[in-house]
């Protein structure tokens, strides 16, 4: 199982290792390395969040987030994206962005770095209105119940993660603008923060608004639409089961490209090296892939049941240090055992509450007895 799962990622990891040292000697064999860890490090809680999206998908949407979403998580996101970045702040073509990135290594890491409070603000509203509005839905399993009960009270007004999300944008903005005005040589673009984080939040409600509504239109059509059958399914919920996993599919490329940005940015810290950057977080991409398809088969989210809350609590930790790095540098290595921490802080809860319950189903068959 773990072979049939994992098996494309360990064939990546042993071709791309042995591309970069017979290309580049073992300096790029190491960093490269590093890289792979630094990725799946970050990017664990992301396998998490989308084993809960993924699950809802038949098989065929399982290969295809495999397949054609893996190429645009490892060439788009790792490779393309960095590139446009550069072709965009510096207002040059794609070829001259990658000669900058080839022949002027430290000029194309500078032009990231500046594009990176607009990257921070996309993504960070984007995961912020994931992690608010996980927290703010009351749900039958709590992790930390005195903390879930009282948001999910207030989870009942009307809007409030977006208002919530709106206020944290405003403040970062705003510390941002304080910031250029009082540093010398530094450029004011909070207008642009502000712009790239109701991109973010608009890019949230618009995907995930639709592939919630499919979704539900789809459940709506199979309960009402089981006595007229093609196969074994209503004949209504065969179109809308495609556009259900359609919009769940983008949502989870959405998904991916966010909690990637911090990956790409913290890469720079490694390398400046464009193909090295590439080729590790590509072959990180690819376990954090296979480990979404393994909790998945495996029913883990369904067994520890914890999990799902600890990677949204990484998620929330994730989109305030992306919000906080607008303005201050937030180290890698903090960002990335937070969301460690955090996650196996509810595997631990899970693993309690599983031996707990076990316990208690002895001694009531005991008692029966």
């Amino acid at each position: 199982m773990i072979l049939k799962t994992f098996g494309w990622s360990f064939a990546v990891t042993a071709l791309g290792l042995a591309f970069a040292a017979w290309q580049w000697g073992w300096e790029a064999f190491g960093i490269v390395l590093i890289l792979s860890v630094l990725e799946i490090s970050l990017s664990f809680d992301n396998a998490v969040v989308n084993a809960g999206v993924l699950k809802k998908m038949n098989a065929f949407w399982q290969k295809i987030f495999l397949t054609v979403g893996i190429m645009v998580a490892v060439f788009g996101m790792r490779l393309v994206f960095p590139v446009l970045i550069v072709a965009v702040s510096a207002e040059v073509g794609p070829v001259e962005a990658v000669r900058l990135a080839l022949d002027e290594p430290a000029r194309y890491e500078a032009l990231v770095t500046d594009a990176h409070p607009a990257i921070a603000a996309f993504g960070g509203m984007f995961l912020l209105m994931i992690f608010l509005d996980f927290v703010l839905e009351d749900r039958d399993v709590k992790w930390l119940a005195r903390l879930e009960r009282p948001l999910a009270r207030l989870g009942k007004v009307d809007m409030l993660s977006v208002c919530v999300a709106l206020g944290a944008l405003l403040i970062t903005a705003t510390a941002f603008a304080t910031q250029a005005h009082i540093s010398t040589g530094h450029t004011d673009k909070s207008a642009t923060v502000l712009l790239a984080g109701v991109a973010g939040l608009v890019t949230y409600l618009v995907v995930g608004g639709l592939s919630g509504y499919f979704e539900s239109r789809l459940e709506d059509e199979e309960s009402s639409s089981g006595d007229r059958p093609v196969g074994d399914r209503p004949v209504s919920a065969v179109a809308l089961a495609g556009k259900a996993a359609f919009f769940l599919f983008l949502y989870l490329e959405v998904l991916d490209a966010s909690f990637s940005f911090d990956g790409v940015i913290g890469a720079f810290a490694v390398t400046n090296h464009i193909f090295w950057m590439a080729l590790g977080l590509g072959i990180g991409a690819m376990y954090v892939r296979s480990l979404t398809v393994h909790l998945v088969r495996q029913g883990t989210l369904d067994d520890y049941v914890y999990l799902e809350h600890g990677a949204h609590y990484a998620i929330g930790a994730l989109a305030g240090i992306l919000l906080v790095t607008v303005r201050y540098e937030v180290n890698e290595i903090v960002t990335g055992l937070i969301g460690v921490l955090l996650i196996a802080a509810s595997f631990v809860s899970s693993v309690r509450r599983n031996r707990a319950l076990a316990r208690a189903e002895r001694e009531e068959v005991g008692a029966g007895v």
